[in-house]
């Protein structure tokens, strides 16, 4: 049953493939070499790049907590990006994002990577994917220490504006129910801080989700020139 789920999430991710040739010729250009060899009399072999998917992501996934009922789900949802994305990486945070963040979740205490060095190393390019159910207590969001975890010195939506203001390109996958989000106040709150751009982590929602993803990646059309 969870290669079902993956292979549906798959389906979805693919909306978000934008194929570009890039690297080594390595691949037989078969129409160039028919032409080629069709107009100097013998055979002219070419090659190309390989196709491959242009797009980066990027997943930060809440993990600990109340998000242990939606593990399942969130691996799916896992095993189907880094299948589906040659430039795929991923971070954990719990609850909300602060100043630090870690790939490896067995050793979150000891190899964390600083947020702000993160928007230092990936470039705007990339899409962005939160995934966590933003279910906790207001001031874990909006005060300094709130952190059940340790003591932040500045606030999670400060943190959460900043990789916002970075990351264009992003929006937020909740494994909640969509009935709970008016009626939890910090679902409400994260809702707001991005830009209402929360999607319930269903196939329906990743739909939606890719489809605001490739709405906000397409560039806007140069403004016409002045008379």
């Amino acid at each position: 049953t969870a290669e079902i789920g993956t292979r549906n999430i798959k389906v979805a991710l693919r909306r978000l493939r934008q194929f570009a040739r890039t690297g080594a010729p390595s691949e037989l250009d078969l129409q160039s070499t028919i032409r080629g060899t069709a107009e100097k009399g013998y055979l002219d072999l070419h090659l190309r790049p390989e196709r491959h998917n242009a797009v980066k992501l990027l997943m930060f996934f809440d993990v600990g907590g109340s998000m242990d009922d939606h593990v399942r789900v969130c691996d799916e949802l896992f095993s189907a990006a880094r299948s589906e994305f040659r430039h795929f990486e991923h971070f954990y945070f719990h609850n909300f994002p602060y100043e630090s963040l870690w790939k490896d979740n067995r050793r979150r205490q000891t190899e964390r990577i600083a947020t702000d060095q993160l928007i230092r190393t990936y470039g705007p390019d990339y899409r962005v994917i939160f995934v966590g159910d933003a279910t906790m207590s207001p001031y874990e969001i909006t005060m300094p220490g709130g952190s059940v975890e340790h003591w932040n010195a500045e606030a999670g939506v400060v943190w959460l504006q900043r990789l916002t203001a970075h990351f264009r390109h992003f929006v937020w996958l909740n494994p909640e129910p969509v009935k709970r989000w008016d009626y939890t106040p910090s679902i409400a709150i994260t809702h707001e801080l991005v830009e209402e751009r929360m999607y319930p982590l269903t196939l329906a929602g990743l739909d939606r989700a890719t489809a605001e993803l490739r709405r906000r990646g397409t560039a806007a059309p140069p403004a016409a020139a002045g008379p």
